[in-house]
């Protein structure tokens, strides 16, 4: 399998890569790049914040952050970002998850990148990339550490933490301001909600949401579609995931994170894997608190715990 992969990538090597997966936009509102942002959701007390970061030099709103961190301190702080969903033609940086982490020792941070209507693949991946490497480079000035950095990301966002989970040493999807090469893209841990990861399942050829996405049909690109299902790239090498989908959902098929989530155990990467019963694409199933607890105990074992027991060294 990865003699594979690396036979794609040389055949390709040239080509644009183009998206992934058929995702319906049912519900999904798309917003003008210059659109104000809506007021964040209150902030609890203690937290300080920093706007619209450019993470690209001149990339403007699309290609910008948001930096959460905790007023106080006592050790290297690990870092969430938080990437948002919305077929890739939606959504923006504002209304992250994982604030209530901050009070417990996280950073946060949440991204905008590049929607369909703006720019098509792989800038989205490239946008994903080039932040990693701006938080990790510029992580000692607001207290981070640099080797524990995580992604979480929902739908369209939880393809695009997958492909951050499973690519950082492969520089196909580099683009050119994705970053200096010499920081690295890597990401310690991945927490993929319902993200699609397969484009050689039956039906994901036939949506306009993948129209969108690359820019023309989607029978002219089904080459560079499987080069942009994460599901390809998995290897020893792959981050730690924690996969969870809705039962019920009609909108990325939950077959989606089971093969990853099996492909991912077959290359003996950990990864956890567990299903939403009543939930469909997103809802209020996801954010119960038995499965924030499951969340927490992941970061807090890839990047809290680390942390603490180099300092206890030290």
């Amino acid at each position: 399998m990865r003699g594979f992969k690396y036979k794609i990538f040389l055949v390709f090597l040239t080509a644009a890569l183009s998206a992934p997966f058929s995702v319906t936009a049912q519900n999904e509102q798309s917003r003008p790049i210059a659109k104000t942002l809506r007021p964040s959701r209150p902030l609890p007390e203690g937290v300080k914040t920093l706007k619209n970061i450019e993470y690209v030099p001149g990339g403007g709103a699309s290609r910008s952050l948001d930096l959460y961190l905790p007023e106080k301190a006592e050790h290297p702080l690990p870092l969430i970002i938080w990437i948002h969903g919305g077929a890739w033609k939606g959504g923006d940086k504002n209304t992250p998850l994982g604030i209530r982490f901050i009070s417990r020792g996280y950073a946060l941070a949440s991204i905008n990148y590049r929607l369909s209507g703006e720019a098509k693949f792989p800038a989205q991946i490239n946008d994903c990339r080039a932040a990693v490497r701006y938080l990790r480079a510029h992580a000692r000035e607001w207290g981070i550490h640099p080797d524990y950095i995580a992604v979480w990301g929902g739908s369209a966002g939880g393809h695009l933490v997958s492909l951050l989970g499973t690519t950082a040493d492969i520089k196909n999807f580099d683009g050119k301001d994705s970053g200096p090469a010499s920081v690295s893209p890597r990401v310690q841990a991945v927490v993929d909600w319902y993200g699609p990861s397969d484009a050689q399942m039956p039906g994901m050829f036939n949506s306009s949401v993948f129209k969108d996405l690359i820019g023309g049909s989607p029978e002219e690109y089904k080459e560079k579609a499987l080069l942009a299902s994460p599901i390809l790239y998995v290897s020893s090498n792959s981050a730690p995931f924690l996969i969870m989908h809705g039962e019920q959902d009609h909108t990325v098929s939950i077959q989606h994170s089971v093969r990853l989530y099996e492909a991912l155990k077959k290359a003996g990467v950990e990864a956890t894997y567990k299903p939403i019963p009543g939930a469909g694409h997103g809802g209020k199933e996801f954010t119960k608190t038995e499965n924030l607890k499951v969340i927490m105990d992941f970061f807090d074992r890839h990047l809290m715990r680390p942390i603490l027991r180099q300092m206890k060294k030290q």
